[in-house]
């Protein structure tokens, strides 16, 4: 067995990827402050909701001062920093909603993130590595990872529901890190034609799928679609496939041109990425266009992961040539709990944007706007789209569909 491992290089494992053992691709214990010098950022970015709400964000931002980014030293300031700059910038840009957006951000905002940026190899907009992955403390640090004992650290306007989001986004991703856990003994069983260890792999990834399922879930609960559709969507969508911004967004004192980045989407968590070039899930040209633009969102490591899963020796193929039982049920029970995830993701979406949408449609046209007030203010333009700038329920079950295709058996189809 050594021999074989041998024959191919070093074992396959997660040391390289900035993939944290507890945590998966969670960022551990991020900075809850940066160092004083950056206290304009923090000032204004802790008060994106009553600054939006006032419409005083951007005469705040404007008089910010131009700060250089040299003292920002480790990883962890990095990351800190741009959540910061990316709530303020997504206040800035969607403060009058979409009726009155900006054409440019200004320096002082501009430069700063642009800088900080292109050192983490992140796109210049609020991505789900901001968001969710980096954007949590524990209340009791010595306390469960649960709803009671975490916060987030800064928040866009949207109240508990924004809290919610994305506290229950990271408890989806921390469902998945036994499954994380699990693919380099997957590759290398393969590698090695051991049956038994990947069998047991399989089923461990199994159980942590229907466990990020059983999180999701929590949605429900701690967030409103009135609140998700009406008042937060806006703040995470992007400049780019958007009727409201057409050109996308200048960065001044960066460059002349506008930039089009996506907003925040779940097709940014690496986790999905993982398990579909693991399992061998092809997905169709359009949907696989979107999904690899959406890996320029993830820190650079992390894509390097997906990158390195999709070029080992397949999995499938290997399930196929073996012809074990426990082994081909092991895959199909993977596969199964993955199209369940994606499956409830559909009525997720479906609750959170599709009925709102048909409702604000409705309450325009009737011109009214008591009951569903909040909803009839969403911004119309994207009423079929994701934040990430897809259609959405197209998208959603064309990738189901193309999942349900690497099952082996027909019945399980």
């Amino acid at each position: 067995m050594a021999s074989a491992e041998t024959e191919r290089g070093a074992p396959f494992s997660l040391d390289s990827y900035y993939v944290s053992e507890e945590l998966g691709f969670v960022l551990p214990d991020p900075l809850e402050n940066l160092p004083p010098y950056y206290q304009p950022w923090m000032e204004i970015a802790l008060r994106v909701p009553e600054l939006v709400h006032s419409h005083d964000l951007r005469s705040h931002v404007n008089k910010m001062p131009l700060l250089s980014t040299d003292f920002l030293q480790s990883h962890r300031e990095l990351r800190l920093a741009h959540l910061v700059l990316g709530m303020v910038t997504m206040g800035y840009v969607w403060q009058e909603g979409e009726n009155d957006t900006v054409e440019m951000l200004p320096r002082n905002l501009a430069v700063p993130y642009w800088e900080v940026s292109l050192r983490l190899g992140l796109p210049s907009i609020l991505t789900h590595a901001d968001a969710a992955l980096a954007n949590w403390r524990k209340k009791d640090p010595e306390g469960p990872f649960d709803m009671d004992n975490l916060e987030v650290l800064v928040r866009l306007p949207g109240g508990d529901s924004v809290k919610g989001f994305f506290l229950v986004t990271l408890l989806v991703e921390l469902a998945g890190v036994s499954a994380i856990r699990s693919i380099p003994a997957v590759i290398n069983g393969v590698r090695c034609s051991d049956s038994e260890a990947v069998t047991k792999a399989l089923e461990n990834i199994g159980q942590s799928i229907q466990d990020m399922n059983d999180a999701l879930k929590l949605m429900h609960v701690y967030v409103d679609p009135s609140v998700f559709y009406g008042v937060m969507r806006i703040f995470l969508s992007g400049w780019k496939d958007n009727p409201c911004m057409p050109k996308g967004l200048v960065y001044e004192g960066v460059q002349t041109e506008p930039v089009k980045f996506s907003g925040g989407s779940a097709a940014q968590s690496s986790l999905l990425h993982c398990f579909d070039e693991l399992l061998g899930v092809k997905h169709e040209e359009k949907s696989r266009a979107f999904l690899t633009r959406m890996r320029n969102y993830m820190p650079p490591a992390h894509r390097k992961l997906i990158e390195d899963i999709s070029l080992q020796p397949s999995l499938r193929g290997f399930v196929q040539q073996q012809a074990n039982q426990g082994l081909s049920k092991a895959f199909d029970d993977c596969v199964s709990k993955l199209l369940a995830l994606r499956s409830y993701h559909i009525n997720v979406v479906s609750r959170f944007i599709t009925v709102p949408a048909a409702k604000a449609r409705q309450l325009r046209k009737n011109s009214h706007e008591s009951e569903g007030e909040m909803v009839s203010r969403a911004p119309a333009s994207l009423e079929e789209r994701g934040t990430g700038g897809s259609g959405i329920m197209t998208f959603l079950k064309t990738v189901r569909d193309k999942t349900k295709d690497v099952l082996l058996h027909e019945a399980s189809k």
